[in-house]
């Protein structure tokens, strides 16, 4: 009888359902093997995803992941994509995307740096780049989907804040903006680009004349819920209690 007949594949999902990740030292110590390759062969009678973040360190379960609109979902900053690894979700993001993608975009999405699966990508043909306003553009490798993917773009790049938003509610936004500290102006900066969605990064960096790179991470830290809620006045802070006097 084979050794193997011990292990079984349930061992790893009743373990993956607990703790909904787990890297390859942990699903070994559940599994009760010093093999990895034994692992791999229960593994595959689980319908399982590997992260495209931390070099593919972590796993999870179909049932587990909640994948968004764009086909990502995250653990305790673990990225993963139902697409599978991160050059097949950049393909296939920028593929289907509107109007394209630079580099900041993909980054700022994805969690993680994007240009090197760019580069491999465009290399490969599988994906197109065109030079624009000094950046490289990521597009499709159709050209019928490239020429309207820069169509798109070049409409996006009007200043969309001079088409929707009335000068007293720009004012208005640019003055409560100048009454914040630092950290309350990139996540307020980054709320209003959630609101905008696609593009709004740049409309927003442009309003408020911050970059856009700031907006971008003000918007993350909301989106992945991770802002230190470090108390305004620390504790025992302000003014001190009034003591009674003693009457004359």
């Amino acid at each position: 009888m084979s050794p193997e007949v011990k292990y079984h594949a349930e061992n790893l999902r009743k373990m993956l359902l607990e703790e909904r990740i787990a890297t390859m030292e942990q699903l070994k110590q559940s599994l009760g093997t010093d093999t990895d390759l034994t692992v791999f062969r229960k593994l595959k009678e689980l319908n399982y995803h590997t992260s495209y973040s931390h070099q593919g360190r972590y796993y999870t379960l179909e049932e587990i992941a909640r994948f968004d609109e764009l086909g990502l979902w995250s653990y305790e900053s673990v990225w993963f994509s139902k697409h599978g690894t991160l050059m097949r979700t950049v393909e296939v993001l920028v593929e289907t995307s509107q109007a394209g993608y630079f580099t900041a975009e993909l980054d700022c999405i994805l969690n993680v740096s994007t240009k090197d699966a760019l580069r491999k990508l465009f290399e490969q043909n599988r994906l197109s780049r065109q030079q624009y306003q000094n950046r490289w553009l990521y597009c499709s490798s159709d050209p019928y989907r490239l020429q309207q993917q820069l169509k798109l773009r070049s409409l996006e790049e009007e200043p969309l804040e001079q088409q929707f938003l009335p000068d007293e509610l720009k004012a208005a936004i640019v003055l409560f903006f100048s009454l914040l500290n630092e950290k309350q102006r990139r996540l307020y900066a980054g709320l209003e680009a959630l609101k905008w969605g696609h593009g709004g990064d740049r409309m927003i960096s442009s309003l408020l004349g911050i970059d856009e790179q700031t907006v971008a991470r003000g918007r993350q830290e909301l989106m992945s819920q991770d802002v230190d809620r470090e108390r305004t006045r620390k504790p025992g802070g302000g003014r001190k209690p009034l003591k009674k006097g003693h009457q004359k």
